[in-house]
């Protein structure tokens, strides 16, 4: 596979040059971060910009329109909930339990310049926020991420949701429980990957 760089990141997105000097700068962070904490898994940091800044940066376009407000859930490193917010969504919230990852959050965002607020606590003790659209990325099966985004999206807004290849066991056994708005879009850095934009969240 070629070498998915900064370069390669900037032509498949159209990014601005200084959108793309503030992403450099979260990658520089996330490299000078990873020895001392785990944050992504150590196989896929030499493809860190399709891995996960490209990854993180497809949901961009899938946005709800005019949404303001994202709260992303179990953020880790930051992905995608701080690459969205330093492509331009107006308030981000970062929801992670660890400590130590929350350390590195507050600073990749203060090097990238990016307003977020983390937040370090279980998702179940987050106070709801009102948003727009909530993310989550390698979290948890989509039951398990209805419960927890419910809260802050009630019957407003979408969730963006990347899965991988079981996700239609993961529909099947969701639609028991919950009525919503399905539509699936095809991932740009996972061949058997799926996006899903869930809305009209209701239990049944």
């Amino acid at each position: 596979m070629s070498l998915f760089d900064a370069a390669a990141f900037q032509a498949e997105t159209g990014v601005s040059r200084e959108t793309l000097d503030r992403l450099a700068a979260y990658e520089a962070t996330l490299r000078k971060w990873q020895p001392k904490i785990n944050l992504v898994g150590p196989s896929t940091l030499p493809d860190a910009w399709r891995r996960h800044f490209l990854d993180s940066a497809q949901l961009f376009p899938l946005l709800p329109e005019g949404a303001r407000v994202l709260v992303d859930l179990g953020s880790g490193a930051g992905f995608p909930g701080l690459v969205l917010a330093i492509m331009g969504v107006p308030e981000v919230h970062l929801v992670e339990s660890d400590s130590r990852k929350c350390a590195f959050l507050r600073e990749a965002a203060r090097v990238a310049g990016a307003s977020v607020t983390v937040h370090n606590k279980r998702i179940e003790a987050v106070p709801p926020i009102a948003a727009d659209v909530v993310t989550a990325r390698a979290l948890a099966p989509l039951n398990d991420l209805l419960n927890w985004a419910h809260p802050f999206l009630q019957d407003r807004g979408a969730a963006l949701f990347p899965k991988g290849q079981n996700v239609a066991d993961e529909l099947t056994d969701t639609t028991k429980y919950w009525k919503m708005r399905i539509e699936r879009f095809d991932s740009r850095t996972d061949p058997t990957g799926t996006i899903l934009r869930v809305s009209g969240i209701a239990r049944v």
